[in-house]
């Protein structure tokens, strides 16, 4: 089972464009922390979401802002100067708002994984 789960906060605006048929996608980095102290590291994830879920982050969500994300672990390449390199990305199905808007978090609406064009 490829299942993903991290908390983090956005390193830039949340980014929504549409598929030439109309579908719309957005995509946002995310930094996810580990560890405490000197021996933290901070991991970057690249994440992209569709259909009403995508239009909801865009609205919702700016840079700064913390989330819990639910997806599955997904990778490309790409090659630069003749060097490949691998990129790790999450197709997120389920993005929770963790910043207290007033005084409650909102959650984003779930989507089936058959709905997810990967």
């Amino acid at each position: 089972m490829n299942r993903w789960t991290g908390t983090g906060r956005l390193g830039k605006d949340v980014e929504l464009r549409y598929t030439q048929s109309g579908k719309a996608f957005a995509t946002f980095t995310m930094a996810v922390d580990d560890g405490y102290g000197e021996s933290k590291k901070t991991y970057w994830f690249s994440v992209v979401v569709w259909d009403k879920l995508a239009e909801r982050c865009a609205n919702s969500l700016k840079k700064g802002s913390k989330v819990l994300v639910e997806g599955k672990l997904t990778t490309r390449t790409s090659e630069k100067d003749g060097k490949k390199q691998t990129f790790w990305d999450i197709v997120g199905f389920s993005v929770e708002f963790l910043d207290p808007k007033g005084q409650q978090s909102q959650a984003a609406p779930s989507v089936d994984d058959e709905e997810i064009p990967f």
